[in-house]
């Protein structure tokens, strides 16, 4: 792994518990029922870089987010930012000074921001959490200074989220997220809530904000598009495993794995106009009972017996980390 990495994340794993109740599994005879949500996921990302991850639902992108940012104990793996074992330093004592250096931007901007409180008092809160400002004078004037930041005004502070449109609340989202200065941020489908006009706002002031302020993102997406206009690096996901990792120009130039072609066939193409489109093939396994083998091969055109019976394991290849048989074999 290089060293000039940040972020390191190594075989992490998340399992859930979805057994039913005690009781019915006596009465029934059951075992207890897990479910891999997360599956051996390996990367890392350089100091202000971005690495997006893309998916269909339920491949497991969001899990991840929030094992970034301690909100869940991984099963399995580890999880080093800037050296340092971030899951230790999740159950310790430098658990505050870690999380003011990882902070995340939700999915919802209309179900993250309380509708009780003013956006100054949204946006100052971890500032007053962290110790970082204790003087209200000061606060009042950091608050300001996050939401010219963002492209709001500091007057906004004392209106309530329901006087602000999609945008312009995640917008408030992200200024409470770069309150405690952080350098990583995890950004879980910050857009999609929103209409197109208004995620080519909000993108670019991401974009504008890790120039000038050097950050590091991990972007969850199921928009190629966006993921193409914003990231360094992506990474396939499929079923809770990492199938290809690339840097972006090669992905969307050349993509190798099956899965991930066939998601860039189903993007819409202006200069294919009339052409029938490639829709993805087949459904998502489901996941309390994942496919042997390969995980993608019921819905791979290039899957043989081995596929079928071993599962691939994520490996560099030309430049690329690819989860594939076929690949490896040279029958794509």
């Amino acid at each position: 792994m290089s060293k000039q990495a940040l972020v390191k994340v190594d075989d992490l794993a998340m399992s859930f518990d979805v057994s039913p109740p005690l009781l019915n599994r006596i009465v029934e005879g059951k075992s207890k029922v897990f479910l891999k949500a997360v599956d051996g996921v390996s990367f890392e990302i350089e100091k202000g870089k971005t690495l997006a991850l893309v998916g269909e639902s339920g491949c497991g992108k969001s899990t991840v987010a929030r094992l970034m940012v301690g909100l869940y104990t991984p099963s399995r793996g580890n999880f080093q930012f800037d050296g340092m074992d971030a899951n230790e330093t999740y159950k310790g004592a430098g658990s505050r000074k870690l999380r003011e250096r990882i902070q995340m931007i939700f999915q919802d901007p209309y179900a993250s921001l309380n509708p009780r409180w003013k956006v100054g008092d949204i946006v100052g809160e971890p500032l007053k959490e962290h110790g970082l400002i204790t003087d209200e004078k000061q606060l009042e004037e950091r608050v300001g200074e996050l939401l010219k930041s963002v492209g709001l005004s500091p007057l906004d502070m004392v209106k309530y989220p329901h006087q602000f449109s999609g945008g312009q609340r995640q917008r408030i989202s992200i200024a409470r997220a770069l309150a405690t200065q952080p350098e990583f941020l995890v950004c879980d489908e910050p857009t999609s809530a929103l209409d197109v006009s208004v995620q080519a706002q909000v993108l670019n002031i991401m974009k504008d904000l890790q120039k000038k302020q050097g950050l590091t993102y991990l972007f969850i997406s199921h928009n190629l598009a966006v993921v193409r206009h914003v990231s360094d690096q992506v990474g396939v996901m499929y079923l809770g495993r990492l199938v290809e990792l690339a840097d972006k120009a090669e992905l969307f130039s050349n993509p190798k794995h099956p899965y991930t072609r066939m998601l860039l066939d189903a993007i819409p193409k202006m200069h294919d106009t009339g052409k029938a489109r490639t829709p993805v093939q087949g459904e998502v396994p489901n996941p309390l009972n994942p496919p042997s083998g390969c995980a993608f091969h019921p819905r791979c055109p290039h899957a043989n017996d081995r596929c079928k019976t071993e599962r691939p394991n994520l490996i560099e290849l030309k430049g690329i980390r690819i989860a594939c048989h076929a690949v490896e074999e040279n029958r794509i």
